[in-house]
């Protein structure tokens, strides 16, 4: 039936009778450079045979066949949010990264429930998504792809879209309310099962694989032959790689991770670091590490990351040495 919606993309609307999440592969994202969203409305409505005053679309270039569709429900309310993501090639850091054009490539979210929103609550809808979106993403380490130093809290072309119901009325969709747990809840699913499915991100993914969203590759930061080591680049690089995939090594180098993310924000003593890093050199080496060999520059990585790094360089080396002799 007719019924109002709130569209981030088009704002409050009356009468609408389909609500809709339309793909575009890359090679036509320049359709929208050159039509702009009009003809872009224009041209999907046309092919769907649905009359454009009726209709309200989104659009993304995330695939339709990663749709997740996940429903909450308690006693007589029903939120269901049907998600799309694709984070790695839009992903940013809000209050970071600059703002300079617009291209497909989203999180994009409909929200339709069985109760009938003010709409104050369908506006207050759109924030409390949103920060069940951007947990979403901090609970997977998302990084942003401009500065994938910082996390992401979206993209850069996020939307969404609340489709209020016929049933009871609801003022508020707030985090103190029930209305506000369902949505939280069905956003935060929705959104890690969409980006599992676009992007094979998931929270128990290797290591390896967060520091290559980091844009972190040991064998482009270190010299063929490194400094005061036994072993030439490519051992040592395999000999990093072979510790990593020890969930001792791989934990260390997690937990800096995330330390390096509070030292940024502010929230830890990066000073605290240092020993933790000694002592696992000291255990990958069989011994204290000395001298201390600093190989990375803070212009390369962030200072936590680079004694993560230096702690298992300096460990293996070590270990190398004392073989040698």
């Amino acid at each position: 039936k007719p019924q109002r919606i709130l569209s981030t993309l088009e704002g409050m609307r009356e009468g609408v009778t389909s609500v809709g999440n339309h793909f575009y592969p890359p090679p036509s994202w320049g359709l929208g450079h050159t039509s702009g969203l009009d003809g872009l409305r224009q041209t999907v409505t046309a092919a769907l045979a649905r009359p454009p005053a009726l209709t309200s679309l989104l659009f993304t270039g995330a695939d339709m066949d990663h749709l997740v569709v996940i429903e909450k429900s308690f006693r007589g309310l029903t939120v269901y949010a049907l998600v799309t993501a694709g984070v790695k090639t839009n992903a940013m850091r809000m209050a970071k990264d600059s703002g300079n054009f617009y291209e497909p490539g989203t999180i994009n979210i409909l929200l339709l429930t069985n109760a009938r929103l003010s709409e104050q609550a369908m506006s207050r809808a759109i924030i409390t998504a949103t920060e069940a979106k951007s947990a979403a993403l901090t609970d997977l380490d998302i990084r942003s792809t401009y500065s994938p130093n910082y996390a992401a809290t979206g993209t850069g072309t996020d939307n969404l879209l609340v489709v209020q119901g016929e049933g009871i009325g609801i003022d508020g969709a707030g985090g103190h309310t029930k209305m506000g747990e369902l949505i939280a809840s069905a956003v935060y699913d929705g959104v890690h099962q969409a980006i599992a499915g676009q992007n094979r991100i998931t929270a128990g993914r290797s290591i390896f694989a967060r520091l290559e969203e980091r844009r972190i590759h040991l064998a482009s930061l270190l010299p063929p032959e490194p400094e005061e080591c036994a072993m030439n680049r490519q051992h040592l690089v395999a000999a990093v790689e072979d510790a990593l995939m020890q969930p001792e090594y791989a934990g260390f180098m997690a937990g800096s991770l995330a330390m390096s993310d509070a030292a940024q924000a502010g929230l830890a003593d990066p000073r605290g670091h240092e020993s933790w890093a000694k002592a696992v050199a000291a255990r990958l080496a069989g011994c204290t590490v000395k001298p201390w060999q600093e190989r990375f520059t803070e212009s390369q990585l962030p200072p936590l990351v680079a004694k993560a790094l230096e702690a298992l360089v300096n460990g293996i080396c070590a270990r190398e040495k004392g073989r040698a002799d």
